[in-house]
């Protein structure tokens, strides 16, 4: 299957061959796709005999600490002149899983000051900042960064699947398989092309799915059951509205993370087709949107909550005091965003 040109890999492995200390850098709130994307870069360069700065603009959830062991990472919400002194002293900049440098919030004036003489984006969403990069591997139809990255690296390797570290192939897998929430949206033909190969290779995809699904804590199990239960609110057109304000949290106090998949269940019920959840950040609220075929959350997050993403997943946010006057006005400002929404018969 044929997913890159064989110009697109010679201008990658030419810049692999060039490179001697890269920067690698991902999306602030890391979530399974950027961080398998980073461990997964950062294992390849480091077989190719590069000095690897791998940085996160702040702290990945607990749940995806298992893809982090053994690796030397850098927070740089925690050591901020660690991780400008690598972005200083860079000569390749990879930038994965987000299509402008504003993605990464904190860390945005330190990338587009980086020195570094190639800049790359490997990247899946809509609307990349083009013009800040030298190499620019952008696709929409394809499940994940984590994806577009196994078929840049196995062209490179010319097909051969064991040319990729067994880490880099473990986390692979593992980002692909959080971004289609295991196999259930955003799957295409090379997707499942991509974890039949790995899967041969012996990625151990059991213990993936055991790693990501099976250790929850049981305060997250809880805190769902209520989210769903008290605190869920079927909008008129069919739109599933979740919220979780501050006293809800300092009643299940949830680490970073532990909220990741709530925003899917909602469409299981047959008349809604977008689901919405709204977490307090400590300044604003989060929100995620998921929908159903013939729904545009994208639209919906670019539209009125500052965001945007994928057709069918996308995130953004609710701002204090541009948006609400305060937390409780945070459920009627959903509700007016949403029935503005719908009155759009573009947007079905």
């Amino acid at each position: 299957m044929e997913i890159l040109s064989q110009k697109e890999l010679d201008a990658f492995r030419g810049a692999v061959t060039a490179c001697r200390h890269a920067a690698v850098v991902v999306h602030t709130h890391p979530d399974g796709d950027a961080i398998g994307s980073e461990v997964a870069l950062s294992r390849y360069l480091l077989s190719k005999g590069k000095k690897v700065s791998a940085i996160f603009p702040d702290s990945f959830p607990g749940t995806l600490a298992f893809l982090a062991e053994g690796e030397r990472l850098i927070d740089a919400a925690l050591s901020p002149e660690e991780a400008a002194g690598a972005l200083s002293a860079c000569d390749t900049l990879f930038v994965l899983d987000m299509n402008a440098f504003r993605r990464a919030e904190a860390l945005e004036p330190l990338l587009r000051a980086c020195p570094a003489g190639t800049k790359v984006l490997i990247d899946h969403h809509l609307n990349p900042s083009a013009e800040d990069f030298d190499l620019v591997f952008s696709r929409t139809d394809i499940s994940s960064a984590s994806e577009l990255l196994f078929w840049i690296l196995l062209g490179c390797e010319g097909g051969n699947i064991a040319g990729i570290p067994e880490k880099s192939r473990y986390a692979l897998m593992t980002g692909m398989t959080t971004d289609t929430n295991n196999f259930a949206n955003s799957v295409y033909p090379s997707t499942l092309e991509m974890s039949s190969l790995l899967l041969a290779s012996g990625v151990d995809r059991d213990g993936i799915v055991s790693n990501l699904y099976q250790r929850y804590s049981e305060t997250r199990i809880r805190a769902f059951a209520s989210l769903l239960g008290s605190e869920m609110a079927i909008l008129p057109g069919g739109v599933a509205c979740i919220v979780a304000d501050s006293g809800f949290q300092e009643r299940f106090p949830l680490a970073e993370g532990e909220t990741e998949g709530l925003v899917n269940i909602p469409l299981g019920i047959g008349e809604v087709g977008i689901s919405i959840f709204a977490r307090w950040g400590g300044d604003h609220f989060r929100v995620s949107i998921r929908s159903k075929r013939g729904w545009s959350a994208n639209l919906l997050a670019r539209d009125f909550f500052h965001g945007g993403g994928h057709e069918l997943a996308a995130g953004g946010k609710i701002l204090l005091p541009e948006d609400i006057g305060s937390e409780a006005d945070v459920r009627s400002h959903i509700a007016f965003c949403v029935a503005q929404f719908l009155q759009n018969k573009d947007n079905r």
